[in-house]
């Protein structure tokens, strides 16, 4: 894939149509070997990726370690990092595993929720160690749901602080949902939200909102999460949307979609990965990539051509909302 480089903020941070997801590398339900995420971050850089998003949550740290193991050989003008603040890791003696939380690493430390400043800034400076890189390009608020006002009033004022000073480029918010996203996008001056699972083939409730008001305000959404946590991959009855079983409505909503994709030859995934690309707001879709294999199956799906049919197709049938933008719209 050669690189399609779109920017983000005032200092035109650049970023792929494709970026690399790096939880599923910090051990994301099962675990994955040094090689394999090594590979799949060579993999991701030979195909084109030029954007890589991290956070101390995944694998408690894991997820950072090895990406900057890799990274930490590029050029440092050639790819653009991502890191998150709000949850800050506390040594503890291990009992057990991290499954509870997500992950297959063991429990050596314990999440403190913390979007003070002060808790801002440490955050950010154990990241840069976990890394051993000399910056971290963008930093997003990581899940504050139950830490609004916090976030609001102290933690985005020292990203601010952060930005002024040089120390990152730009600052974002990254969540699950879009109604506080949409919220900071009113009331602050950030630069990039990154969107999980919000608009997506299955769920468009970033479209009415937050979608037009970041691109009315220059703010970059970034959207991860794009298969639902997997039922956009491979619908069946049992897999999961959003973490845990769908529910019976949306998996044979996910299945009308693969039956029309079936009809005009295109893998369900390919789909998935081409409509939220479409909408002028968003810069970039992450790939949440634990292997070479998925690398580059993700690029090939997204290179893949779709004809503009299929997407008359799922809006005549009220499977896409009719103001939904699609591919052969924004060509």
């Amino acid at each position: 894939m050669t690189p399609r480089l779109r920017t983000i903020g005032r200092a035109a941070i650049p970023v792929s149509r494709l970026s690399f997801g790096a939880a599923g590398i910090g051990n994301l339900f099962t675990p994955v070997t040094d090689t394999q995420a090594e590979e799949a971050i060579t993999t991701a850089l030979a195909h084109g990726y030029r954007y890589f998003d991290t956070a101390p949550h995944y694998g408690l740290g894991l997820s950072e370690r090895r990406l900057g193991s890799v990274l930490r050989r590029q050029p440092r003008d050639q790819f653009t990092i991502s890191t998150k603040v709000g949850r800050l890791l506390v040594p503890q003696e291990s009992h057990g595993d991290d499954l509870a939380d997500g992950f297959a690493v063991p429990a050596t430390h314990r999440r403190v929720w913390d979007f003070s400043a002060q808790g801002v800034r440490r955050s950010l400076l154990s990241s840069i160690e976990r890394l051993g890189l000399d910056r971290v390009d963008i930093v997003y608020l990581h899940d504050p749901d139950a830490h609004e006002q916090q976030a609001l009033d102290e933690a985005y004022p020292e990203l601010e602080r952060l930005r002024s000073e040089g120390i990152i480029k730009a600052i974002g918010i990254g969540m699950n949902q879009a109604e506080l996203p949409t919220r900071f996008i009113r009331n602050t001056d950030i630069d990039a939200v990154l969107l999980a699972g919000r608009y997506t083939l299955l769920d468009q409730r970033g479209l009415h909102q937050l979608l037009p008001l970041a691109h009315e305000r220059g703010v970059a959404v970034i959207l991860g999460g794009i298969f639902n946590s997997g039922l956009l991959a491979d619908p069946k009855p049992g897999a999961p949307f959003d973490y845990s079983a769908a529910p019976e409505q949306t998996l044979a909503r996910a299945l009308a979609l693969k039956a029309v994709c079936e009809r005009h030859h295109v893998p369900l995934r390919a789909a998935a990965l081409q409509f939220p690309l479409s909408h002028p707001a968003v810069v970039s879709v992450l790939v949440g990539t634990r292997s070479a294999s998925q690398t580059t199956d993700a690029t090939q799906m997204t290179d893949l051509s779709i004809p503009t049919e299929l997407w008359a197709e799922m809006k005549a049938l009220g499977l896409l909302p009719d103001s939904a933008p699609t591919p052969e719209e924004t060509v």
